[in-house]
């Protein structure tokens, strides 16, 4: 899905190399594209290789269960809070600009991450690796837009989807491979240190290939409402991980009740609509679009944590080794690129209820999974997969077109704001999901057997899927036309 940039940018392709070239006829925007892939690759890697690594770094470095929710959870919700505004500080100082300081960042937190004392240090440099990843990654869709012609941008698209699917499938293995091949001794470290030469080769790449973008000094930047929405969202989603192990004292509650109302204070703040907000006011009075915010909500944050707990489930409870768990995950992941498959070539015919239908088969999915594991002592890879398939298969065919169908009723001068926004809910309901349904998991896992662990965390996972599914009546029949 794309990740576009605020509507209304003006960029202007300056190649070092062949100025006066317009950017339909760039010779090097097939390179510009490998640069901005390798960056999206390094992003959506680093989102979910924790999953199979967290319990050897936990070991390695100690900490407690919650910790095992922060490494996946901080990356994500630093993300999700500086993605929008990344865009608008590539809209102020240039999108290249921007791009090299994110790939640049990212790199060197990814080798800070892999030279972590502790658990607690690891953590903040995820935080710090997810707010440069979130400089960096809104940047490169503008340039391709620039680089590529309107005729050539079906072919781009169409390369990247295959080419993310497998960065998924690759992900889980990968960091498995990576923790037991134990390389120089260092173990788990490798899953963050493989970022260092892709950084640097895409960094060194971007100052080669990417166009220079006309920077927009007199925008202004929202820091108020950036301000307002990360403190409420931090205070929601530290009690959420933090409280179970303190047995839920007052504070919890009162963080959480203050990070609703601070919600609530940022919806009003960007309503006033002064300056230059980071949301556009009109796409918080559109019923269908923030319809589609909690659909985006509760459907990637019930993906989102389930897809952290059976990872967990795999080496905390089953004891499979990390790349034992990666295979595991693989079902769930074959399914999701079937089931992308399986979705644009129905979308048309089926319109809204494609939607339903990949809900309904992710729903069935976790109930075969909870039916497998109830009752039973142990389980292996395979009893796991038919369950695993479901979930992947009806997460690729709804995942692959809910963008479209939620921006089916924004208007095209809002469409780069409002993409943007499902970017960083997408990440922030990860969080959340993390947050929620891994404590779910753990509060389980300390009384009960595993396998009964992960099944009440399936069964609580339907609770998200069942308002995904009535929420999907509230979203236009059709999807948005593709405007390229």
């Amino acid at each position: 899905m794309e990740r576009g940039p605020d509507a209304g940018t003006t960029v202007q392709v300056a190649n070092p190399t062949d100025a006066g070239t317009p950017a339909a006829g760039n010779p090097l925007r097939w390179f510009v594209f490998t640069v901005v892939i390798a960056a999206n690759i390094m992003d959506l890697m680093d989102a979910t290789i924790v999953n199979i690594a967290g319990p050897s770094i936990r070991s390695a470095l100690g900490g407690s269960a919650s910790t095992l929710q922060w490494l996946p959870a901080g990356y994500t919700l630093a993300f999700a809070v500086f993605l929008i505004t990344g865009a608008r500080l590539g809209d102020m100082f240039g999108r290249r600009r921007l791009f090299l300081i994110g790939s640049a960042g990212f790199t060197v937190m990814s080798a800070a991450c892999a030279a972590a004392p502790s658990m607690e240090v690891l953590i903040v440099f995820r935080v710090l690796q997810g707010s440069f990843g979130a400089l960096m990654i809104p940047q490169g869709f503008g340039m391709l837009k620039e680089v590529f012609a309107e005729e050539e941008m079906t072919k781009v698209f169409g390369t990247f989807g295959p080419m993310m699917g497998l960065s998924i499938l690759a992900a889980p293995i990968l960091a498995g491979a990576l923790v037991e091949a134990n390389l120089w001794g260092i173990g788990w470290r490798l899953v963050f240190l493989i970022n260092v030469p892709i950084g640097i080769a895409t960094f060194v790449g971007a100052v080669r290939v990417l166009p220079r973008t006309v920077a927009h000094p007199g925008l202004r930047l929202d820091t108020g409402g950036m301000v307002l929405i990360g403190v409420a969202l931090t205070a929601i989603i530290y009690p959420l991980i933090e409280g179970r192990s303190d047995a839920w004292p007052a504070w919890t509650f009162v963080s959480l009740a203050v990070g609703a109302a601070l919600l609530g204070v940022f919806v009003l703040w960007e309503r006033r609509g002064r300056g230059d907000p980071l949301i556009e006011p009109g796409l918080l009075a559109n019923r269908t679009y923030v319809s589609g915010i909690l659909v985006a909500l509760a459907f990637f944050g019930a993906f989102g944590g389930l897809l952290l707990c059976v990872s967990l489930f795999a080496q905390l409870g089953e004891h499979f080794s990390p790349v034992h768990a990666g295979l595991t995950l693989t079902g769930m992941v074959v399914g999701m690129i079937a089931g992308m498959g399986a979705g644009f070539a129905l979308v048309k015919r089926l319109g809204r209820h494609l939607l339903h239908l990949g809900v309904a088969i992710v729903a069935a999915g976790t109930v075969v999974l909870a039916l497998t594991v109830t009752g039973a002592q142990t389980v292996s890879t395979l009893d796991l997969a038919p369950g695993l398939f479901l979930i992947g298969l009806g997460a690729g065919a709804s995942m692959g077109q809910l963008f479209d169908f939620i921006l089916a009723g924004v208007g095209m001068d809002e469409v780069g704001s409002a993409s943007g926004v499902l970017e960083a809910v997408q990440q922030l309901s990860s969080a959340l999901g993390v947050a929620v349904l891994g404590t779910v998991f753990f509060s389980a896992f300390d009384r009960h057997l595993p396998t009964h662990a992960l099944a009440i965390t399936a069964w609580a996972c339907l609770v998200p899927l069942v308002a995904t599914f009535l929420l999907v009546f509230r979203l236009p029949m059709h999807a948005r036309e593709p405007q390229l």
